[in-house]
């Protein structure tokens, strides 16, 4: 195999006997050999939308394949084969119908007449696409890593679109954008400036996609407002809701109405919880359980409840806890029951609500603890005045944006230390899972405003940047002239595309860690620090230090 998606990689330099992150071999082929297949049925997607025939199936379906090809989605090989065997109808579909619709049918490329052999081994025929992408990509590794560069973000992309179409958002230039972009990477004249380009039009669009996700939850749900979250259990039985899927989390709340069951959060749904029309209605939404996803193993096995597990960060599981967990959408392991969408992409929750009535439950309360949670762009910009004043006061100093993925290396300890030693006159902005290293720290506030200050899922990322948007303008400098450092920690493909947003966006000086992607060459590295100056992490004390070092002078 080949994979060298997700930070964990072995050795910092891809996995080829067996996923890191515990993805097998065959699974990995046959990803492979859907994405191709995916890439194929791209430009058949585009003519169709040219003769303005109804795409709109064949679109969530491409963005919901894609994104079960992300680091720690989907692990069943089962589950890729209904993949491919969609696929396959969707495109013989779309191309009856452009047959239909011109007198002049097009000639498709060979990737766009590819048929796998069912008869024969899937996993081969994965194998031999990866060898052959490996191969035609291999004369320039510069260009085959900025190949790698606009898949992996396009994985990021297609996520956060089909989150938003969950919630209702759509733009019929995302889909039209990610279709264009799987045909590209089977385009072998694009010189490295434009394989640069087109990365950073990733980015672009990927803005557009998080802004939708940010309106599909704010007019469903409310604004996030400071909420308190309690962190202890209570007496009773219970359901624990990990992944992002805030639309899953609402459907599995309306079911459970009047049940008696406490419905818990668990990774980055945490930030649901600040959501007020969804805490409003659905008051058995009680508290947060557990940290990251990387910890799910101990988590998931204390859980006294039932489980369900809504999108990437999935672990391989357990057989101590693997009978009580379920999954809906995109994400699978081989004996896990997926519930299938049966209401407005909802699924029918029953099985886990049985479950967690015939499991006990929490016996006790525990002892309170809480941490606080709601604090996005609307809620930090009701502010600004008083922020703007602090700055000017010289109250507050720096802001920090310290957040991303977290995952199990020891090595991600930076993060932690690093806030830890962020001087009380500086602010703490966080977001994603990266923020569970220090997410319950009590560091007091600043003339009423919170030193820390959780901004949301990874998506949110949208919230962070509104924020540095509004307090650039306040003082009438540009963004990377405001006392902002940004200190990221990536894992998969959701903060690929968080990253490219932010160097579309011009935005420079970003710290990225534990390690750098392996999929990035050292000269690609090179020329996005020349750019954008674009730096890895190297020690809490010396990046601090380079961080307050020079800072703007605001008036």
């Amino acid at each position: 195999m080949f994979c060298e998606q997700c930070e964990q990689t072995a050795s910092g330099q891809g996995c080829h006997q067996f996923g890191a992150c515990g993805k097998s071999p065959q699974v990995n082929a046959i990803q492979d050999l859907l994405i191709y297949y995916l890439r194929g049925l791209a430009p058949i997607a585009l003519k169709a939308k040219e003769l303005d025939i109804d795409t709109h199936a064949v679109d969530v379906f491409t963005c919901e394949a894609i994104f079960a090809t992300m680091t720690n989605v989907n692990f069943s090989e089962k589950r890729f084969v209904e993949y491919l065997q969609k696929a396959i109808a969707h495109r013989a579909n779309l191309k009856a119908q452009v047959q239909q619709a011109t007198d002049n049918p097009p000639t498709w490329a060979a990737i766009s007449d590819f048929e796998p052999n069912f008869e024969e081994s899937l996993v081969e025929q994965g194998e031999l696409i990866s060898s052959q992408f490996l191969s035609q990509s291999g004369l320039n590794v510069d260009i085959f890593s900025l190949k790698l560069t606009v898949l992996y973000g396009v994985k990021g992309l297609a996520s956060y679109t089909f989150h938003a179409y969950e919630t209702g958002q759509e733009d019929e230039r995302v889909y039209r954008f990610i279709y264009e972009a799987l045909v590209a990477l089977d385009n072998q004249t694009l010189s490295l400036q434009e394989w640069v380009n087109l990365a950073l039009e990733v980015g672009a669009i990927n803005l557009r996609s998080m802004e939708l996700l940010d309106a599909g939850h704010t007019t469903t749900y409310g604004h996030p407002i400071p909420t308190p979250v309690p962190l202890n259990p209570r007496q009773g039985k219970a359901i624990l809701v990990s992944g992002h899927d805030i639309k899953q989390l609402e459907g599995l709340l309306k079911q459970t109405a009047d049940t008696g069951i406490t419905v818990y959060t668990h990774g980055e749904l945490l930030p649901a919880h600040g959501y007020p029309k969804l805490k409003q209605q659905y008051p058995h939404l009680y508290g947060h359980y557990g940290t990251a996803w990387q910890n799910q193993t101990k988590d998931f096995g204390k859980f006294p409840g039932a489980i369900v597990i809504t999108t990437n960060c999935l672990m391989p599981t357990h057989s101590y806890y693997e009978d009580k967990l379920f999954s809906v959408g995109p994400v699978g392991y081989p004996g896990l029951i997926n519930l299938s969408a049966i209401d407005n992409g909802t699924p029918d929750f029953t099985p886990v609500i049985e479950k967690a009535l015939a499991l006990p439950g929490f016996t006790e309360d525990a002892p309170p603890r809480e941490v606080t949670v709601g604090f996005a762009h609307n809620t930090v910009l009701g502010v600004a005045d008083k922020i703007i004043e602090a700055v000017k006061q010289r109250k507050i100093r720096h802001f920090f944006l310290v957040g991303g993925c977290d995952g199990a290396k020891p090595d991600r300890n930076y993060y932690t230390e690093f806030v830890e030693k962020v001087p009380d006159d500086c602010v703490v902005l966080t977001l994603a899972c990266g923020k569970f290293r220090f997410f319950d720290r009590q560091m007091g506030d600043i003339d009423g405003l919170p030193r820390l200050m959780d901004v949301g899922q990874c998506n949110d990322a949208y919230s962070a940047i509104q924020i540095a948007v509004a307090l650039a303008n306040a003082f009438e400098v540009g963004v990377n002239d405001i006392p902002l450092s940004m200190i990221l920690s990536w894992y998969e493909q959701k903060a690929v595309a968080v990253l490219l947003t932010l160097l579309h966006l011009g935005i420079k000086n970003i710290r990225l860690g534990p390690t750098l992607p392996a999929f990035i060459s050292p000269n690609v590295f090179k020329l996005l620090s020349e750019q954008y100056n674009l730096q890895a992490i190297t020690t809490p004390d010396a990046d601090l230090a380079a961080c307050l070092s020079p800072l703007a002078v605001i008036r």
